[in-house]
């Protein structure tokens, strides 16, 4: 079987990067768009679940159990969490959006795979679902923390909020960049809940890059549309990969002072 071999040399990556009437320049930009969107959100419940959450089993305030409590959505695979998601707010069916109706926070049922409330419920979902990941995180940087600098600051008078931001947070810098490159690896990386809320179906909303090469490469659009859509990878990961590095060498950085 003869196999015809073309080279294209750097076609690829010009037309997806600067030829913007181009579909596969349109599919990078609106997936890198609402991947950044996506990010920040998640990048928020990281903070909301994982260092609320280490902050209550700090010093032992709650017991072993809370932390396995925690950490079980973990072991729930991302395409069930999705499902889980669509059951619970499937548009006649779900349970709460039915509360939410009742409740009169929300007027119209959300229809979750094709509302632009699945871009918004999606990290939410995925927050939950690594809270017991990112607790761990900040609970190895809290107990890193001499206690002498905590008794100090008690003596001298500081509340709770005043040794969070000025005695804890400012000795958990190794443990915040390592949440925060993992936050933004993962937010990259988001697929299995994203196609449970019909990120293949149709629901642009969470169409995200991962989606974007998979529609890519798999679509009838010519026959290098595999090769478009490892070029479009390597764009989104080098770039992914220096932000990564710098964020691990600060920390390295930060750990030597």
């Amino acid at each position: 079987m003869d196999v015809t071999v073309e080279w294209v040399g750097l076609d690829n990556f010009r037309t997806i990067l600067f030829d913007k009437d181009a579909y596969e320049h349109q599919l990078l930009i609106n997936s890198v768009y609402r991947n950044g969107i996506f990010f920040l959100l998640n990048y928020f419940f990281v903070f909301a679940f994982g260092l609320s959450f280490a902050l209550f089993m700090y010093k032992g305030r709650f017991g072993q159990g809370f932390f396995t409590i925690v950490y079980i959505p973990m072991m729930v695979s991302g395409l069930a969490m999705g499902f889980m998601a669509t059951m619970l707010f499937a548009k006649s069916s779900g349970s709460l959006n039915l509360l939410l109706l009742r409740l009169g926070i929300i007027k119209k049922a959300i229809n979750i795979q094709s509302d632009l409330g699945s871009m918004f419920l999606l990290p939410l979902i995925v927050g939950w679902q690594y809270a017991g990941y990112n607790m761990g995180i900040f609970l190895s940087g809290l107990y890193s923390i001499p206690e002498e600098t905590i008794e100090a600051a008690i003596v001298d008078g500081a509340n709770g909020w005043q040794r969070l931001t000025r005695i804890l947070i400012p000795q958990m810098w190794p443990s915040i960049i390592i949440a925060t490159v993992m936050c933004i690896t993962g937010s990259f990386q988001i697929f299995d809940q994203a196609v449970a809320l019909g990120a293949l179906g149709g629901n642009k909303n969470v169409e995200f890059v991962v989606v974007a090469f998979f529609k890519l490469a798999f679509s009838a659009r010519g026959g290098n549309a595999i090769a478009k859509a490892t070029t479009m990878t390597m764009i989104v990961a080098v770039p992914l990969l220096l932000i990564s590095g710098v964020l691990l060498l600060l920390q390295r950085k930060v750990q030597q002072q």
